[in-house]
């Protein structure tokens, strides 16, 4: 548990420093608020918001990461994190404190930022802030989850005939911009005969067969480690209803 909890901790930090409210996406944002037009120096209002400060743990973890990554250059960076978790949990006092002092002054400095930028601006321009900052917030939340579910090992969705069929005829058409290629492939995917697209049905459904059994073995490591969060609903339903095995 110390470790998957160090190896989110660290997916947080990197979600925090590697990631832009929409970069390149001009002043309307999409969903959830795609109806709300957002004038331009609402980004640039954003854009200097400061971001958050890294906790005690997360700050330390971040400065011992590229010591061990160059102690141990083959090292998977799980082991990498479980051992940064256990040489914090040994971390005298004092020196925890020093970490934690840092993250208070940050804290504060922080909290006076947000409430300077604030008081330069209208109600109907907080409002409509919150909006953008809500945004950013969920773009975020997804990525890291994404992220998170990758570090764990979730198995790949299971692909359709029709997205088999286009993968493999992609890398046959050579020339054309990729719209062009896309509407050929649709083109020939529609006059395919039925019998050559059984050949991709039946290796849906081989695909299907090896994502249910890698879902099957990796929710029940899921269980194991207590991110039940993670599974299926209907696996979920079917372990309170106590029906076991799925």
């Amino acid at each position: 548990m110390a470790l998957l909890r160090g190896v989110w901790g660290v997916l947080r930090d990197l979600g925090k420093s590697g990631m832009e409210l929409c970069s390149g996406c001009g002043n309307r944002l999409r969903s959830p608020f795609s109806f709300v037009y957002f004038p331009k120096w609402f980004s640039s209002t954003l854009g200097s918001y400061p971001k958050k400060p890294m906790s005690s743990y997360l700050r330390f973890s971040k400065e011992q990461l590229p010591i061990f990554k160059a102690q141990n250059p083959d090292m998977k960076i799980s082991e990498l994190i479980r051992r940064i978790a256990e040489l914090w949990k040994e971390l005298p006092e004092s020196q925890k404190k020093m970490y934690e002092d840092a993250y208070k002054a940050d804290w504060q400095a922080y909290k006076e930022e947000i409430n300077r930028i604030q008081e330069q601006l209208t109600p109907s321009q907080m409002i409509s802030l919150e909006k953008e900052i809500m945004q950013k917030r969920l773009k975020k939340k997804a990525l890291i989850k994404k992220r998170e579910l990758t570090m764990l090992g979730k198995p790949k969705r299971p692909r359709s005939a029709y997205n088999i069929f286009v993968s493999e005829s992609f890398q046959e058409v050579k020339d054309g911009s990729s719209q062009a290629k896309l509407k050929y492939v649709n083109e020939t995917w529609k006059n395919l005969p039925s019998s050559q697209k059984q050949v991709y049905i039946q290796l849906a459904k081989d695909d299907k067969i090896r994502y249910d059994n890698e879902m099957k073995s990796w929710e029940e490591q899921m269980i194991e480690v207590g991110r039940s969060d993670l599974i299926r609903r209907k696996i979920k339903n079917q372990t309170k209803d106590g029906i076991g095995e799925y």
